[in-house]
């Protein structure tokens, strides 16, 4: 069974204020329960609408292996890196090394390309102030890799950072971007990265304060568009920063070979969501979660009850969207069974989960610059995993 886009979205409504509406998205779901946050946020928003989904995906087991090499499903997994502390944002050079930011120390670390188990500190953000879910958070760089940008939490508010690269160590941290809100200990976002178009894409959390979403006023609940510089970039629907509202919690970005935008996003207590972004949509939050039906709110392409995601990373390839999943311990691949064969594919193949289990929580995961294959990040240090020895640690994926 699959899961349709509309081969056509409608036009965007001029006001600020004004929904997308758009028709026959169906739901992939997988039965389960609850996410990253869910002991924090308590129970349920009473103010939210939630409906069934409309389709049901499969679920496949985890394959089995042995020693630093497994093999799940038909993935083969090498150890890249261990002994990290809550790895969170990472950017993958073009050298065959990569950064990596730790949530909860606030370094900045480079595996080096040819000894990425040796890794080594070549930045601390100070100002960063980890608490709960915040503190430094998403990376990202500009193509020519001279600019890394870093997103993180201060005791007022989630900024991100410019600094100058090259290739041994990372310069002072410059603020670009700053007034993100930061009222709480979870809900705030942090993914970052540079799209097609060469403009930085950056998702927000609404903090717990849920009517920040819905307030186009504010840069909480949101997927903001900047140019590298920290400017609203040009043709943003509103005239600012958001390109997209409505969301709760959005950790996972990924552009897929058709130039379109995807967003993980964490529900309350029932649906996880993955969405397809267009510019000036509203998602619902909080007034829909998962499969509402509303016309005035996008519908997720696929949803997930929340034990078995709780969706982070978010990365393309090979034909799919992979997704990391941290209380769900697994991940998702969503094939996107139209992509690469041009306009009006929209087809969305049904979820088939890898590495169940195997390695605890994930967070993270990101794309070879030469497409071979994937990273992908723990997350068991970060104080709501088990954390097993040589954790946290970083995987190379290949098919």
């Amino acid at each position: 069974m699959t899961s349709r886009l509309p081969s056509r979205l409608p036009s965007r409504p001029a006001s600020r204020l004004a929904a997308l509406a758009t028709t026959g998205l169906l739901a992939a779901v997988l039965v389960g329960c609850g996410d990253e946050d869910t002991a924090a946020t308590g129970e349920p928003n009473p103010a939210t609408r939630t409906a069934e989904p409309s389709a049901t995906a499969s679920e496949e087991p985890a394959g089995e292996g042995e020693g630093a090499r497994r093999t799940g499903e038909d993935l083969d997994v090498a150890e890249v890196a261990t002994g990290l502390t809550s790895p969170w944002g990472m950017v993958l050079l073009e050298d065959g090394g990569a950064l990596v930011s730790e949530r909860d120390t606030t370094d900045i670390k480079l595996l080096p390309a040819g000894d990425p188990g040796r890794p080594r500190v070549v930045a601390t953000v100070e100002a960063a102030e980890p608490t709960g879910e915040a503190g430094l958070l998403g990376l990202a760089a500009t193509p020519d890799e001279r600019t890394v940008l870093a997103y993180y939490t201060t005791a007022e508010d989630n900024r991100i950072a410019a600094m100058s690269w090259d290739g041994r160590r990372l310069g002072e941290p410059r603020v670009i971007v700053d007034g993100i809100p930061a009222g709480a200990t979870y809900h705030h976002g942090g993914r970052m990265l540079v799209g097609p178009d060469g403009y930085l894409y950056v998702s927000t959390g609404e903090t717990g304060d849920v009517e920040l979403a819905q307030d186009p006023e504010s840069l909480g609940g949101k997927i903001l568009r900047y140019t590298v510089e920290g400017e609203p970039a040009p043709g943003n629907p509103f005239g600012d920063a958001v390109y997209s509202l409505g969301h709760r919690n959005v950790q996972g970005l990924a552009f897929d070979d058709e130039g379109r935008l995807w967003a993980s996003e964490f529900g309350d207590a029932s649906w996880d969501e993955l969405n397809l972004i267009e510019a000036g949509a509203n998602y619902g939050w909080p007034r829909v979660e998962g499969t509402g039906g509303e016309p005035e709110y996008v519908d997720p392409v696929a949803v997930w009850r929340t034990a078995d995601a709780s969706p982070s990373g978010l990365a393309f390839w090979d034909g799919s969207l992979w997704m990391a999943a941290l209380r769900g311990q697994q991940l998702w691949e969503v094939p996107l069974d139209g992509a690469g064969s041009g306009a009006g594919a929209d087809e969305v193949g049904q979820p088939v989960s890898h590495l169940a289990g195997e390695y605890g929580r994930l967070r993270t995961v990101t794309t070879l610059p030469d497409g071979s294959g994937l990273w992908l990040a723990t997350s068991n240090t970060d104080g709501r995993g088990d954390v097993r020895d040589g954790d946290d640690r970083v995987l190379e994926l290949t098919r």
